[in-house]
């Protein structure tokens, strides 16, 4: 690299304005909110975390904004903030849309479907990973691993699960998102917008009538593996024992 002794043509840039507050209104009411969250921990340092969901509720992503707020409330710089903001990819770090359509394109997906569907939902969509829709209802991205791999391949809206998913039944999901039509997971608690999500986040009761009850637990697929561990092989139909090993049965059988 030659070296510019003086300098000219470069730019080092200026240092950036503080972050702007919230309006006196919004902050007392978020100030309410975060004395809530930081009383559940004996470190106030750990409620950061449920902090730049309920930040991310009032403005739908992670702002200097929000993030000069967390660090004051907490009494942290806001290069320590950043630093856990920009570390986990639930804390979007833009404008983001009312849903956020995340498609798992990790190993045993993308072999099930899951780059088609990834593919597919970025022309019917006309965004890129990461991008919103002009109307700012559907933002949508590739996810790593949704942890439903017995359901592959799997896409989530406001992380609620859209299970055994194809190119034509996503399309059909996002199609109905945009249109204003009730969507519902195939397991799960009903959908809400990216904001209410992630004020349930933050640790707030979601107070939507039936919605706690239809969250439910663990499905039937992932539940096989429970009954297999627990002997419950009746009806399971042929169970491959690991490294090839033979059952007792087998073994007494001979």
């Amino acid at each position: 690299m030659t070296a510019n002794p003086t300098g000219q043509g470069v730019s080092l840039g200026m240092p950036g304005l503080p972050a702007p507050d919230f309006p006196a209104d919004v902050r007392a009411r978020l100030e309410a909110d975060a004395k809530e969250v930081i009383a559940r921990y004996p470190d106030s340092r750990s409620a950061l975390l449920p902090l730049l969901h309920l930040t991310q509720a009032e403005e739908g992503f992670v702002s200097r904004t929000g993030v000069r707020f967390c660090a004051e409330v907490l009494g942290l710089t806001t290069a320590e903030v950043t630093a856990v903001a920009t570390f986990y990819t639930m804390y979007r770090r833009k404008a983001s849309g009312d849903y956020q359509v995340g498609v798992c394109t990790n190993t045993l997906c993308a072999v099930m479907g899951g780059d088609a569907i990834f593919d597919e939902l970025k022309e019917h969509l006309g965004v890129g990973n990461n991008e919103t829709t002009p109307d700012g209802k559907v933002t949508l991205e590739h996810i790593e691993c949704n942890a439903a791999c017995d359901y592959a391949p799997v896409v989530m809206v406001n992380w609620e699960f859209f299970d055994n998913q194809t190119p034509d039944s996503a399309k059909a999901m996002v199609d109905d998102l945009i249109a204003g039509r009730p969507v519902a997971p195939t397991r799960g608690a009903p959908l809400c917008t990216y904001k209410e999500t992630a004020r349930i986040l933050a640790g707030f009761p979601d107070e939507r009538a039936g919605a706690v009850e239809a969250s439910g637990g663990a499905g039937a697929a992932s539940l096989i593996g429970l009954r297999i561990a627990r002997g419950e092989t009746g009806q399971l139909g042929k169970v491959v024992h690991p490294r090839g090993e033979a059952s007792a049965a087998t073994e007494e059988g001979e």
